[in-house]
């Protein structure tokens, strides 16, 4: 029999912040949900489902602002859920929409959420299927709330966080930071939003064709890099593989424009949230083939290897800078930064 378990304290803006804090929420939210809860703690679940094996995904989107220059949460939303789909190497195929919508929206910004729903569907080649609506009162809401939940099937191996092993190498899609300038600065003034913009896109057509030029074997397992950021999802993959992760920082993909507006806040861009961006664990004999298949497609037209998995035994992630010196790279507690995703 499952036991709630005893524990006191408050929900805190840091737990959705996709660091530590996040990570004993989740802990507490299966402890609690017991032998009810039978995910993987990967982007979709994995299920059976008599015939060809289905991947599931839900994602809530309460993005501030809703509305950026080369984007809104509508496309965030479609990308975010398409994309924890094809991470796991499922094709995209339904999506489930749920709004919350605060009183006073103009109908102008639902009909401009709707469309870049649309048109991002009709990029990533899914359909929405279902959904719900609901009116708050003014105040209860930022502007508008998005939730969607997707299906996908697999016509491939599934790829797993626990496939990852010793020597495979790190290799990022594109370039890091980029989102969360470009709403920061959005949001603060800080200038820069017209030379950075939002990363936002569905990657499930460039995976596909990843797949399909390197075959099953060659990359062990994908994780899009959203809250948290890439330190997050390095720091996933050093507990899960129970090994020591090495990057080097010269490698990391940064625009000039992304460092600079990130030194004036104090903070790295490998901490901030993207929007399309995935980081992937290759065997180290198809990395070649793997750069050259992103390459390939405007979407990875950047990728880059950043690093590896080393044979060292300690859950870590450490760094290498110009100078060749070691540190170890620190999990976040809490976000540096504020909600933009």
């Amino acid at each position: 029999m499952t036991t709630t378990p005893t524990i006191s304290g408050e929900i805190q803006l840091d737990h959705g912040s996709g660091a530590e804090l996040s990570h004993e929420l989740i802990s507490l939210i299966v402890e609690t949900l017991g032998d009810v809860y039978i995910g993987e703690m990967e982007d979709s679940a994995m299920l059976p489902t008599g015939g060809a094996q289905m991947a599931m995904t839900t994602d809530s989107f309460v993005v501030d602002p809703p509305f950026f220059g080369n984007g809104d949460i509508g496309k965030i939303a479609v990308c975010g859920t398409v994309n924890d789909l094809a991470v796991v190497g499922a094709k995209p195929t339904y999506l489930t929409l749920g709004m919350i919508l605060e009183t006073g929206l103009p109908l102008e910004k639902l009909v401009q959420v709707l469309t870049s729903i649309r048109e991002t569907a009709r990029e990533a080649g899914v359909q929405i299927v279902c959904g719900d609506t609901k009116v708050v009162r003014k105040g209860e809401a930022d502007q508008i709330y998005l939730n969607t939940a997707g299906v996908g099937f697999f016509e491939r191996t599934p790829l797993r966080m626990r496939d990852v092993r010793p020597g495979d190498k790190v290799i990022l899609s594109g370039p890091i930071g980029n989102h969360t300038v470009h709403l920061l600065s959005i949001r603060e003034g800080l200038g820069f939003e017209t030379r950075v913009l939002s990363d936002c896109a569905p990657l499930n057509g460039m995976l596909d064709e990843l797949f399909t030029a390197v075959g099953d074997g060659g990359v062990h397992s994908v994780r899009d890099v959203t809250r948290g950021g890439l330190s997050a999802v390095l720091h996933e993959y050093a507990a899960s593989a129970g090994r020591t992760i090495r990057i080097d920082e010269t490698a990391l993909p940064v625009q000039a424009e992304t460092a600079m507006a990130m030194d004036m806040l104090g903070t790295n861009a490998i901490h901030a949230a993207n929007e399309g961006c995935v980081c992937l664990f290759v065997d180290p004999s198809a990395e070649e083939q793997v750069l050259a298949a992103l390459h390939a497609h405007g979407y990875g037209a950047h990728a880059v290897t950043i690093g590896e998995v080393t044979e060292e035994t300690e859950a870590s992630v450490v760094m290498r800078d110009a100078d060749g010196r070691l540190s170890v790279l620190e999990e976040l507690r809490g976000a540096e930064l504020p909600r933009l995703c």
